[in-house]
């Protein structure tokens, strides 16, 4: 059973940086291609970026291109997401994902972890 466990989150202000860290057991990441999500109060889960299996190529949704910044080591099976520049829109639960899956135009994953909440405010 694959299982992800985020830490890194908590307290930032406005113009800082916080990184977040995954690690995922019970299987290999190489594997699989692995990203991050966040949920906002009252806002839908989105997808903020992703990683392939390799590791190589990323993608970030244009709300947090050019701030954020993704890596993996498969060897750690490990997942990081470093966060630069934070806004107080980027408040939110965030999720490291396994198995992306994209239906159209919702991308959803096999597997979740339990949520870390990062909180920027002055």
């Amino acid at each position: 059973q694959v299982q992800l466990v985020e830490s890194g989150g908590g307290l930032v202000q406005p113009g800082g940086d916080l990184g977040l860290f995954c690690t995922l057991s019970g299987g290999m990441s190489s594997n699989f291609v692995m990203g991050w999500f966040r949920q906002a109060p009252g806002k839908e889960r989105e997808l903020v970026g992703s990683i392939d299996r390799k590791g190589g190529s990323t993608y970030f949704s244009d709300s947090v291109k050019g701030r954020f910044t993704m890596s993996k080591d498969n060897a750690r099976n490990t997942l990081w997401l470093q966060m630069s520049n934070l806004k107080p829109e980027d408040t939110a639960v965030y999720y490291c994902a396994a198995g992306l899956k994209a239906y159209g135009a919702t991308v959803s994953a096999d597997y979740w972890g339990q949520g870390t909440q990062v909180t920027v405010s002055s």
